[in-house]
């Protein structure tokens, strides 16, 4: 069945994540929604085959990756960094280009920052790009909203975790859709 462009697909999407360390999570003003929201988004991608591209920036001085979304991930191998933009470091292009797939689903720290400077660039490389709003964050609520707004302007789809979710699943049935249910419940 043909479907619009802007919906995503488990054999097209790249599951990303921009910078979940210690320094700057505990910083977010919405960091639990955050942080439940990645969680919940690894999982998914676990039972949807969904590779998985993990960022840290400075991990000297911002920490590492927080432990309730490192002991989530298949392998934990992020590329570190020290550019806003994943797209400054060559190790984040070539992960990207190995899973031969055209779609970020987004998530991460900061919104307005490095996550909206990844997408502006994937954007720019003709990448789809997909922020799930409630998977990104930032320190203060306006920031995060100007963003938002900036990347659905240049081109970006921006939606919710759960709404993704079903976009990949596509169908209410098999056990992968029975896993999804346990997810959202």
């Amino acid at each position: 069945m043909a479907r619009h462009a802007t919906l995503a697909s488990s054999g097209d999407s790249i599951l990303v994540l921009v910078d979940p360390q210690e320094k700057l999570v505990r910083m977010i003003h919405n960091r639990e929604e955050v942080e439940k929201n990645i969680e919940t988004l690894l999982s998914f991608a676990s039972i949807f085959s969904l590779p998985v591209v993990l960022t840290e920036h400075y991990p000297k001085g911002l920490g590492y990756t927080v432990e309730n979304i490192k002991e989530r991930l298949p392998e934990y191998r992020p590329v570190v960094k020290r550019i806003f933009s994943c797209f400054g470091v060559p190790e984040f292009q070539e992960a990207l280009q190995a899973t031969g797939r055209g779609r970020l689903l987004m998530s991460g720290i900061e919104t307005h920052i490095c996550v909206e400077q990844t997408v502006l660039d994937a954007l720019h490389r003709n990448y789809t790009v997909t922020v799930m709003a409630d998977a990104v964050g930032t320190r203060f609520p306006k920031d995060h909203e100007i963003a938002l707004d900036r990347m659905r302007q240049a081109g970006a789809v921006i939606t919710t975790t759960e709404a993704v979710m079903y976009e990949i699943a596509e169908r209410a049935e098999g056990d992968e859709f029975k896993r999804l249910l346990d997810l959202v419940k």
